[in-house]
């Protein structure tokens, strides 16, 4: 694989940018509305939405709402955002991931491209502990993994996080460079390992959070759902790691990449 420079040509001026949104969903019809009424329409360009197996009306009502809907019914947080990218209107520079169930607070998206606009990042990571998630939104064991990981990464290579967050925003065309292959929970970590495996300048930004609008998380809302998503985090984490130290010839010494 090619490495990725840091100074990839940037479009200037806010009128040339196309920020796209991509909403990966699982039987979220009564919360996605909410998602979709508060993005700021006149920062996006485009809105997809994901349905990933659901069995009620998600892609209705995301269809009422003007969203284009995207069907990939095998299940998969990673294999539904990677449908999501094939969707994406010709041109567009930024893409913007957030979850349907109303967790995220759509309206600091503006918050979340601005350091790519400016020029100074290549990709932003909504930070829940940089903006002080309040306990009932962020569950103890999901503070714990985030910290277990983003301590592993400044470990073995020197690069400072505060969270995994689902709210994040990348430049399309280093998106693609970095070839993400995970299909499942360990689609978010792979992409902030690639990033900084190959140099790319990444900005965490704080982000507001709440409990999801209706019904209980998917995977932190059960104790199987938590321990399936860390244990999958955790084996990007060392097959990572296992990958770098073969192609350093079995030296650790060296943990930074850029």
């Amino acid at each position: 694989m090619v490495k990725i420079p840091p100074d990839l040509p940037l479009k200037k001026g806010g009128t040339s940018w196309k920020v796209a949104v991509i909403i990966p969903v699982l039987n979220e019809e009564e919360a996605l509305p909410l998602v979709l009424r508060e993005l700021p329409s006149s920062l996006v360009s485009q809105v997809i939405v994901v349905d990933n197996g659901s069995t009620d009306r998600t892609a209705d009502v995301a269809t009422q709402a003007g969203a284009r809907v995207v069907s990939e019914p095998r299940r998969g947080y990673g294999r539904a955002c990677q449908a999501g990218l094939t969707a994406l209107e010709p041109g567009t520079d930024v893409v913007v991931f957030l979850d349907g169930d109303h967790s995220d607070f759509p309206e600091d998206l503006p918050a979340l491209v601005a350091p790519i606009r400016e020029g100074n990042a290549d990709l932003v990571i909504g930070s829940r502990i940089l903006g002080h998630a309040p306990q009932e939104a962020l569950f103890p064991q999901q503070r714990f993994g985030n910290w277990l990981t983003c301590w592993l990464i400044r470990w073995f290579y020197g690069a400072r996080f505060t969270d995994l967050g689902p709210f994040r925003a990348i430049r399309v065309e280093v998106l693609k460079r970095l070839h993400l292959a995970d299909p499942t929970f360990g689609w978010n970590i792979e992409m902030q390992l690639q990033a900084v495996r190959w140099g790319l300048r990444v900005v965490e930004v704080p982000v507001r959070y709440r409990p999801r609008a209706v019904g209980r998380s998917k995977i932190s809302g059960t104790l199987t759902g938590t321990m399936r998503a860390g244990a999958k985090i955790l084996a990007v984490v060392f097959k990572n790691v296992w990958l770098d130290w073969r192609l350093r010839g079995g030296c650790f010494g060296a943990r930074r990449f850029r």
